[in-house]
């Protein structure tokens, strides 16, 4: 049964919210069996509680540097492109300020300092295109790191990831084909700094993060820029990360109290396009607003899953109708482990248990 901390979850036993507790326990000796495994953090939550924790040794990467850890409820983590869902979430809260723009609105005529880059392609694009990857920017970040090609690496080591991203020609008319895309988190992140006239981290902190309690992350920038990374610099702790796959099961409400504008979690969370991605885990992949949306079976019961994926074998994994959240961090980066063994701790283990 995990710890009881203060400021944190409240913990209870599986039993208690209808999950079979010598199920969920042998996923220890399935990872024995593993030893590399690369698992570094396993969280479970059902119905609101926490039943579940696990914690095992490792390398820590933080942007591309390696450190030796052994993983706590104390140890942030880095999520990656799990920070394109948290953004996504910052969206929403701008949006039920009234800060943010429309989301049909044009992005290009958003910044007046890029009119240079404007044309009657590019000024087609708009928010909602680019919370969907569905830009049309000609991309390619599958490349490796060390190809100079890679345009996510160029964009993180440009003076201004912004401009690099908005100077991108055009591929397809935007709407017409998923192109999964760091650049366009990027200037989705640079949009809601503009309009919150800050930081998207101080944002985050002051009203995301600190209704949820979460008083400890760090939100990594460009190297070659003093820009926040919005598509993967954020790292939290895994029960954090947790809290986070929580809000989306309650309407974006945290303990009773009302953190995202409520029916945002809907809408973003809506298919918007089909990526043509297919896993063995979860079905032909769909896309929201930087959500991706498959399903898992439970009984034989096809259920909807709304996940948030970041290299390495980050996972935050929702399944709403089940009142169930399980988040993982790992170390498989640029491996396809980092799919195979999230997708299998998921639905070998987490699933099955479930009993009601």
């Amino acid at each position: 049964m995990p710890a009881t901390l203060n400021y944190e979850w409240a913990v209870t036993t599986p039993e208690e919210v209808g999950m079979d507790a010598v199920r969920l326990s042998e996923l220890d000796k399935f990872l024995e069996q593993w030893p590399k495994h690369k698992i570094h953090a396993v969280i479970v939550a059902r119905r609101g509680k926490l039943v579940l924790e696990r914690y095992f040794s490792g390398v820590d990467v933080r942007w591309l540097q390696s450190t030796p850890v052994h993983f706590w409820p104390s140890e942030l983590h880095d999520i990656r492109s799990i920070s394109k869902s948290v953004t996504s979430l910052l969206i929403g809260i701008a949006r039920g300020e009234g800060k943010f723009p429309p989301l049909g609105s044009s992005v290009i005529d958003f910044f007046p300092e890029y009119a240079d880059l404007r044309t009657t392609k590019n000024a087609r694009i708009t928010f909602q295109h680019l919370l969907t990857m569905a830009h049309g920017l000609q991309w390619d970040e599958r490349k490796p790191w060390e190809d100079p090609a890679n345009d996510e690496r160029q964009m993180i080591e440009a003076k201004d990831p912004y401009r690099y991203v908005m100077e991108r020609p055009m591929a397809l008319p935007p709407g017409m084909l998923f192109n999964y895309c760091g650049g366009a988190t990027s200037v989705l992140g640079a949009v809601l700094a503009k309009a919150v006239d800050g930081k998207i981290d101080a944002y985050a902190g002051e009203k995301l993060f600190g209704p949820l309690a979460i008083k400890d992350f760090e939100w990594l920038g460009c190297t070659g820029s003093t820009e926040v990374a919005a598509f993967g610099g954020l790292r939290l702790k895994p029960r954090d990360l947790a809290k986070l796959g929580q809000l989306m099961v309650d309407d974006g409400r945290w303990n009773g109290k009302q953190v995202l504008p409520s029916g945002w979690v809907a809408e973003s969370t809506r298919p918007r396009i089909n990526t043509f991605i297919k896993t063995e885990g979860y079905g032909t992949l769909s896309y929201g607003y930087q959500w991706w949306l498959g399903r898992t079976l439970q009984s034989r019961h096809d259920l909807p899953l709304i996940a948030g994926f970041g290299n390495g074998g980050q996972r935050l994994f929702v399944v709403p109708e089940l009142d169930l959240v399980a988040a993982i961090n790992a170390a498989h980066y640029g491996s396809p482990l980092m799919a195979l063994i999230p997708a299998a701790i998921l639905n070998r283990f987490v699933m099955p248990a479930v009993n009601d």
